[in-house]
């Protein structure tokens, strides 16, 4: 497998991700210098050895360096003379309050910027480093001089990283200047894999990202693995099953942020996990706090609602989604309650819903929580805009009313997306 246009690379720091990152980088057809401050690590390479042990490294070390693609050095001017890439794979461990450590970075980034200087060529300063998002505009430019700068994290476990750096799930790219990221794109174009380039702080959340779901999930798969055990079910089974969909289970479904959720399903459903939990002697504090997440994220967009400089507010969905009538633990309906209870001027609007079809646990949950729900609700979406001044999208609308939203000519806030801040 080799590159048609190898590049000159130097990879800054020859840990799990820098050697890695080097090793498979010469692999592919590209002239690589590693650099660390550590001679160790660099007379390992040097001699064709791994510094530390990982499934297949050795050998591609020791493949680049018979090539000739692979060489290692302590001097950063150095690598830095012979490349126009430089990955950076320094360590950014974590200080006693969680904050980021960031100082191997600033330091290499001062040696880098050193370097552009007297440099008479570009250079690409890509950072692989997990990083905070503002991390690369606030401590990264400042410091790297006239290089361009892109994010570029890795996605590689100990002992896979081999196999996880050749045969990529993602390959992510972030960067304003799009000539640099393209470049560093390209240097994984042999894999196959479609890089996703995407901006500078949203390729660095999204190794964060990535990392939580991560840790969620094994703190998902065991706390119900736990309630199974100590319910005596075979919880292997349970989450094996739990596997086969996917449709909604192992699949994209429900990660888009939006709105709070409700319903008669999933807040009852969860309560009663957490009291069954607590009758077998377990402690879940994950599901024990889905709810209470659910509450924060509600909280938001009441304060969201609430900056609005309209008193006249019209609200576009009532029950607890799109595209039915179920208003049991709906979080429109405690919006609505809030505002109610801040002076707020409401009129409401729901395609699916007729009070007078209303009924049972339905209208006892709407009513109990909105006595006068009567007052407020309209029977069309003109009345609504004609009575409004600020419209809140609360639940997804239709493809026909996004349309009619739009030429209602009214400032939105839109619940069901999240906005950046």
């Amino acid at each position: 497998m080799r590159n048609e246009a190898p590049e000159s690379v130097a990879v800054v720091g020859l840990g799990y991700v820098g050697c890695v990152t080097a090793a498979c980088l010469a692999h592919l057809g590209h002239r690589v210098v590693g650099v660390d401050r550590d001679q160790h690590k660099v007379d390992a390479v040097l001699s064709g050895r791994a510094p530390f042990y990982e499934p297949g490294l050795e050998a591609l070390v020791c493949s680049g360096m018979s090539a000739g693609r692979l060489s290692a050095t302590t001097s950063l001017e150095e690598a830095l003379r012979a490349s126009d890439i430089a990955l950076i794979c320094v360590g950014t461990p974590s200080e006693r309050n969680g904050n980021l450590n960031l100082e191997q970075l600033r330091r290499v980034c001062s040696e880098i910027g050193a370097h552009t200087e007297v440099r008479g060529r570009p250079l690409i300063a890509a950072v692989r480093s997990t990083v905070f998002p503002g991390v690369c505009e606030e401590v990264v430019m400042p410091r790297v001089g006239a290089a361009a700068v892109v994010a570029n994290p890795e996605f590689l476990r100990e002992g896979a990283a081999v196999r996880d750096f050749m045969e990529p799930s993602l390959v992510v790219v972030g960067g304003a200047e799009a000539p640099a990221v393209d470049r560093v794109a390209r240097l994984y174009q042999p894999l196959g894999v479609a890089p996703c380039c995407v901006s500078l702080r949203t390729a660095e959340m999204i190794k964060y990202a990535c990392n939580a779901f991560h840790a969620v999930k094994i703190a998902f798969a065991n706390e119900v693995g736990s309630l199974a055990a100590a319910a005596g079910i075979d919880a292997n089974e349970v989450l094996a099953t739990l596997c086969n969909d996917t449709r909604l289970n192992i699949s994209s479904a429900y990660l888009k942020p939006g709105f709070a959720f409700g319903g008669s399903c999933l807040p009852k459903d969860l309560r009663a996990l957490a009291y069954r939990a607590a009758r077998l002697d377990l402690r879940l504090p994950l599901l024990e706090n889905v709810l209470a997440s659910n509450e924060q994220h509600l909280r938001r967009a009441i304060d969201s609602v609430m900056d609005l400089p309209a008193r006249r507010v019209g609200i576009f969905g009532l029950a607890f989604k799109e595209d039915t009538d179920d208003l049991r633990e709906s979080p429109v309906v405690a919006l609505i309650e809030f505002l109610i209870g801040k002076g707020r001027d409401l009129r409401i609007f729901d395609p699916q819903i007729r009070l007078e079809n209303i009924y049972g646990s339905n209208r006892g949950f709407l009513f109990s929580a909105v006595p006068h729900i009567e007052r407020l609700m309209v029977a069309s979406f003109d009345e609504l805009s004609a009575s409004s001044d600020h419209l809140v999208i609360a639940q997804r609308p239709s493809a026909a009313f996004a349309e009619r939203i739009a030429a209602s000519g009214l400032p939105v806030l839109d619940l069901t997306v999240v906005r950046r801040r």
